[in-house]
């Protein structure tokens, strides 16, 4: 495996052509928003703040806002495609099923962002305008990447409502329970073969970010699947985007399966942090979520290579989740199973103590657990 790391000083940062604030917001098209809200509230502890539908005068479309700490996601379906975007969105979803739609970024200045994205060859999907309400006023603009993703800009300085002038506070579906994750750590996009380095290049022109990591070699595969990737992120490393691409190899790659079920590249998965990865998942797994199984022999030799960590190396194993070390310390992460019925989307629940990195270690581990699934549903 190669692995390069970015060293530029921080000081050679500050002059970022294209400084942003965080991201704002995952927003996913699916088939039932309804639904989907109270899956989230009730196996991932979100809490439903806001709401946009035919009772508050959106008459096409239903979404509703979910947080945790500073994570947000929106879900939005159809409930008449009688306008262009409600068009947009019933297609999305017969062609990809439910699938990530906008990786929202906040910045500090949205009409600065799209001229220097637009100037340096990103595709304008919306101008810049402003929307108001008594909350105050946001500045929105769009503008195109991988497959059918869009990266909205948000300029939200002058606004305190509750998401976006057009929703109405909400309550949660049910009564939340203790936080679960508290921000998005990073998204992932698989793209088509051969493209991972065309899009890593549209980042570096179109929004400044440099490159974080570089994944590539046997290493980053097993008997029988490859990919490669790489990691592109802002100068603050607030926004993460790695990005992957299938390798040749003896059959299917999680890449390759992705690809095919999605209908093209798309969002494969979001990273959530949180500070407690032994509550979150045993929450998770009451409430019903799946998470990819990993051998007992996987941490046969883990306290040799990883050393001590937070969490005790039997409560690991009983759980199943992984852990890696780098130079700058060490993270614990787990993975669920695809959340609906096509292999797609899944999650990431990642716990950080000092490093910055990916889960280098645990490629293969996790690339093993992919491919038995892969295996179970015939598409290895």
């Amino acid at each position: 495996m190669t692995e390069t790391i970015d060293h530029t000083p921080s000081t050679a940062r500050q002059a970022d052509p294209f400084p942003v604030k965080g991201m704002d917001a995952v927003v996913f098209a699916v088939g039932n928003a309804k639904q989907a809200a109270h899956y989230y509230s009730t196996a991932f502890g979100m809490k439903r703040v806001a709401y946009s539908g035919p009772e508050n005068g959106s008459r096409e479309t239903a979404s509703y806002v979910l947080v945790s700490g500073g994570a947000r996601f929106v879900f939005t379906s159809v409930v008449k495609p009688a306008t262009e975007y409600g068009h947009f969105l019933a297609e999305h979803v017969a062609a990809h099923g439910d699938g990530v739609i906008d990786l929202a970024i906040e910045v500090p200045d949205a009409r600065a962002a799209y001229e220097y994205a637009t100037a340096h060859g990103a595709t304008g999907l919306e101008e810049p305008h402003e929307v108001k309400d008594e909350y105050g006023t946001v500045v929105l603009a769009a503008i195109a990447t991988y497959g059918r993703t869009r990266h909205t800009l948000v300029e939200r300085a002058g606004y305190d409502g509750p998401y976006l002038p057009g929703y109405v506070p909400a309550d949660p579906v049910v009564e939340p329970g203790p936080r679960r994750f508290q921000a998005i750590d990073h998204c992932v996009g698989n793209v088509e073969l051969g493209r991972m380095d065309e899009w890593v290049g549209f980042y570096n022109s179109v929004m400044g970010f440099t490159n974080m990591k570089e994944f590539v070699g046997d290493d980053i595969a097993t008997e029988y699947s490859a990919l490669m990737s790489k990691v592109v992120a802002d100068g603050s490393r607030k926004v993460k985007f790695p990005l992957n691409e299938p390798a040749a190899g003896k059959k299917k790659s999680q890449i390759d399966e992705y690809l095919e079920f999605y209908g093209g590249p798309g969002v494969q998965h979001i990273a959530l942090a949180t500070n407690d990865i032994v509550a979150t998942v045993r929450a998770m797994r009451a409430a019903g979520v799946q998470f990819l199984d990993t051998p007992d022999s996987y941490y046969d030799a883990l306290g040799e290579w990883v050393g001590e960590t937070r969490v005790p190396l039997a409560e690991l194993r009983e759980l199943k989740i992984l852990a890696d070390r780098d130079e700058d310390g060490y993270l614990l992460q787990i993975f669920t199973k695809p959340v609906q019925d096509r292999p797609t989307v899944f999650f990431e629940m990642i716990e950080r103590h000092g490093s910055m990195g990916f889960g280098k270690g645990n490629f293969k581990a996790l690339f093993e657990a992919i491919e038995r699934e892969q295996e179970k549903r015939g598409n290895l």
